[in-house]
């Protein structure tokens, strides 16, 4: 027994990790931007989850019209940008990992455990960000839980993680922030520190440009990896099409109709009679959570001229419905100020033309600065709450 133990590699310590590279100047400097990028990840998520779930006592503005594209850009970049970042920082602390344990020394073994769990629940955290965020931009869902709350979930956990790792490193950063990045000694040939923090943000920056073009479109052409590049019909990408959400047969029928409800007032409109009614032409973003938007020429009836068939009232909250039978936003609840806003359109055409079955024909909700998940398409009833 003791042959066969005295073969088995001893495990790792944290001395035996003598790279320049690895230590809390690269760490501090990098876990610098790596918390910028996590940070605006994080309150842009919420804002954009503050959409998606309206609390009742919020109103969110009409104007500017491009805040939700941007934001939702912003989320979409900073998380691509923080992949590169989290590998780095991983890089610079992983001796850290065969620190040696104060067994025996119960007042400092306690904390050192609880500083492990943090870092632990943190590092755990962040990578399953990332990971669920890069893939969800591509629409490729490994899973089988809810993408939207558990994202949600899990970055309060990694942000709360994140808070805490800073406090309790506060001193070490601090330090290694005072110190300059080279000690001015280089005992082995190769890679600095100053050059692998470069390395990091420039790591970063490219990854970045990589997947800009779906929010930036002038960024395109050097977009090589972005999934969204504009493409599709009537020159606007396609999240989800008719055939994916099972309303083909439905929305090509000729006997389609609109139905406009409030208490026991219904009117019903065909496609005829919504062309018949006035046209107005806006030109409104659609974001999607995916991280690609692009601005776009809609024309069709203002959504108050419809509440106006049925006596709706000023300011009253309104739920648009769609064909679609079955997923998580088969309907959309407009509040008050969005449903009298005259931006807010039930759209029939698109650049000019109608709508293309994936567009949402025959219509579909279209209003400024919302998310494009609850841009309804394929309407079929609207409802006054």
């Amino acid at each position: 027994m003791s042959r066969w133990g005295d073969r088995l590699p001893r495990a790792p310590r944290e001395a035996d990790f003598t790279s320049s590279l690895r230590g809390p100047e690269v760490a501090a400097r990098v876990g610098l931007w790596l918390g910028l990028c996590f940070t605006v990840a994080f309150l842009t998520g919420i804002w954009s989850h503050l959409y998606q779930d309206q609390p009742s006592w919020l109103t969110i503005p009409t104007r500017p019209v491009w805040v939700y594209r941007v934001t939702q850009g912003l989320h979409y970049l900073s998380g691509t940008a923080a992949v590169p970042l989290l590998l780095v920082k991983l890089y610079a602390v992983y001796p850290k990992l065969f620190a040696k344990v104060p067994f025996g020394r119960l007042r400092e073994l306690v904390p050192h455990l609880l500083e492990r769990l943090s870092i632990a629940l943190l590092v755990a955290a962040a990578i399953f960000e990332l990971t669920t965020g890069v893939l969800n931009t591509t629409e490729w869902y490994a899973w089988s839980f809810s993408f939207r709350s558990t994202h949600y979930a899990v970055a309060w956990v990694a942000f709360g993680a994140l808070v805490l790792h800073v406090a309790v490193k506060l001193p070490v950063i601090r330090s290694a922030l005072g110190r300059p990045v080279d000690d001015g000694e280089r005992p082995e040939p190769g890679l600095t520190r100053r050059g692998l923090v470069r390395t990091a943000l420039g790591a970063s920056a490219v990854a970045v440009l990589a997947v800009a073009g779906g929010t930036v479109p002038w960024l395109r052409t050097v977009s090589l990896f972005e999934t969204h590049d504009g493409s599709g019909p009537q020159d606007l990408p396609v999240t989800k099409s008719a055939r994916a959400a099972g309303v083909t047969a439905t929305a090509l029928a000729p006997s389609y109709a609109l139905e406009v409800v409030h208490g026991g007032t219904r009117r019903t409109l065909s496609l005829d009679d919504l062309r018949a009614m006035t046209q107005h032409t806006v030109t409104l973003p659609i974001a999607c959570v995916e991280g690609w938007s692009a601005a776009a020429v809609w024309t069709g009836v203002r959504l108050r001229d419809l509440l106006d068939l049925v006596d709706a009232p000023a300011g009253a909250t309104v739920v648009v419905r769609s064909l679609q039978e079955s997923g998580a936003f088969k309907a959309s609840e407009v509040r008050g100020n969005l449903a009298d806003d005259d931006l807010t359109l039930l759209a029939l055409l698109l650049h000019g033309a109608p709508l293309s079955i994936d567009h949402g024909y025959p219509c579909r909700l279209i209003a400024p600065n919302r998310p494009g998940v609850l841009q309804t398409k394929w309407v079929s009833r609207i409802e006054v709450a």
